[in-house]
Order: structure tokens, then sequence, then C-alpha cells
């Protein structure tokens, strides 16, 4: 039997909606099984709004508060509204048409197995016939033998020999992979704000001119081939690719510079009179 939290609950807005089209994220469910600590829940919805997907089954879960849940999870009071509980893991994925359960240790029976990302798009394809769930287990002993009888595939995630993990972040890097497979939530971002045009080669060579009066300024061409260089600062600068205003910036630099050192020599010459 499963118990929702809130009974007149809406449906998580969170689903994406490509073309008007659903998100396949949306028909994946992650149980927790028998979970013991309410900020692990927490950091469950946090990766589930991170990443996109809307169902959280709790199986037996700890007590626990989803004003306190919220509190780990800012902004994810339509995934907390929405957990439901259930008394049995059976329950919990009866209406799931694939099930892959997260375990740390391989079990004595052969059993096919994958990686997160091996999973992510054959559980994918799967929800096309039907809801699919991803399965993890207690924080201090994860699934047993029999809960991972539940699911038809058994699910590792490759790591050096110290092979434990928080059960949230086995979460979220589940959810990742899932995420990134789908192809169809992950936000765009902004280009730079303030992106300018490319310097043209005029301006290109301005630059180069001063940068060459600078060094000559520094004496630095005292032990030092300035062809050289100057090819060495030529192709420094195309590898950097600067656009516009950077380049003017590298430029004022320069100019700075030269300003400076005139002003050390106006002062050294008033001081010898």
């Amino acid at each position: 039997m499963k118990r929702r939290i809130c009974a007149c609950a809406a449906r998580s807005d969170t689903a994406r909606l490509i073309s008007g089209v659903p998100s396949r994220l949306d028909r994946v469910v992650i149980v927790l099984h028998k979970p013991q600590d309410p900020i692990n829940i927490g950091a469950t919805v946090r990766a589930m709004k991170n990443m996109g997907l809307s169902h959280l089954r709790l199986v037996q879960p700890c007590l626990y508060d989803p004003w306190r849940v919220e509190g780990v999870a800012h902004g994810t009071r339509d995934l907390v509204s929405a957990i439901t509980h259930f008394d049995s893991l059976e329950a919990s994925v009866a209406d799931c048409v694939k099930v892959a359960a997260f375990a740390g240790k391989r079990r004595a029976a052969k059993w096919p197995t994958m990686t997160p990302r091996e999973l992510a798009p054959v559980l994918l394809n799967a929800s096309v016939d039907g809801p699919v769930a991803i399965l993890f287990g207690q924080e201090d002993h994860g699934l047993s033998a029999e809960s991972l009888d539940a699911a038809q595939i058994v699910v590792h995630i490759p790591t050096t020999e110290h092979a434990s993990l928080n059960l949230a972040q086995a979460v979220l890097v589940a959810l990742y992979e899932l995420h990134i497979a789908a192809g169809d939530a992950t936000r765009t971002l902004a280009p730079p704000k303030k992106a300018d045009v490319p310097a043209t080669h005029e301006e290109w060579e301005r630059f180069f001119v001063t940068a060459a009066e600078t060094l000559h300024a520094l004496d630095f061409f005292n032990t030092r081939s300035e062809e050289m260089v100057l090819r060495s600062v030529r192709s420094l600068a195309a590898r950097a690719d600067p656009d516009v205003r950077e380049l003017k910036l590298l430029h004022s630099m320069c100019y700075e510079v030269l300003r400076t050192i005139e002003r050390v020599k106006r002062g050294a010459e008033q001081g010898k009179l």
C-alpha cells in the first residue's frame, strides 16, 4: 500500500517539455529502500531537482519532516509534496517495466551488471513502455540479496578500492548520467556578457608595435634576440585569441608601462638638476 505525504499534491512541474513532448526523465522513478537519514532524503531531492527528475518513492523510510527536507534542498516543494511512501519494495516498483538496483558489491549469482553510464540509455529506452526505476538501499548495508531480486539489472559505480559511497552521492552519479543521456534537460548557459568582435589586423599590428617599444624600454633585448622574442609574442597572442576589448586592454597595459618608465626618467633627470 502506498501513501502520499500530501493527498492533494499536484504533479511535479520539473519535467521539461521539448516541442510539447514530455522528457523521458519524467518516466524515471527513484526508489530509496528504508533510508535511515533525513539528510540523504533531502540531498536526493536536491539531486533530482538539479538533474530534472520528478518522482521519489520511499519504502519504509525513517521519520522525517518535509519542511526540513526543503531546508536541505531549497526550492523543491513541488518534489517534496509529491513523494510517495510504500510499505514494501514490491509495491514500490509494481508498475515499473524495468528496475535497476545500485549495489556496492557483486552478487554471488550471475546477474546482468552495468555502470551508470551504460545503464542510462538502456533505462531511457525502456521508459517508452512504462515507468522505470532506479533502486538504492540503506546507508549502512545497502540492498539485501532479496531486495536485489526485485531488479533486472545490478549497477556498480566504478571507484577505487575504497568503494563505499554516501547514498546521496550514488544517487547524484546515477541521475547525472540519466540527465546527460536524455539530452533534453540541460540548461543553456548565456554567452559572456561582454563578448566583443575580433580585433582587426591593424589593431593587432598596433599592439605588437607597442609591445616591442615596451620591451625595448625595459632593455629586454639586451641578451635576447628581438626577432625571436617578438615572433613568440605573436604566437602566444594568436593562441590566446583575444577579442578587440581584450587586445586593447593588453595594449593599454604596455602603454602604461611606457608612461611609467618615462615618468621615472624625468624624475631622475630633475633630481640631478
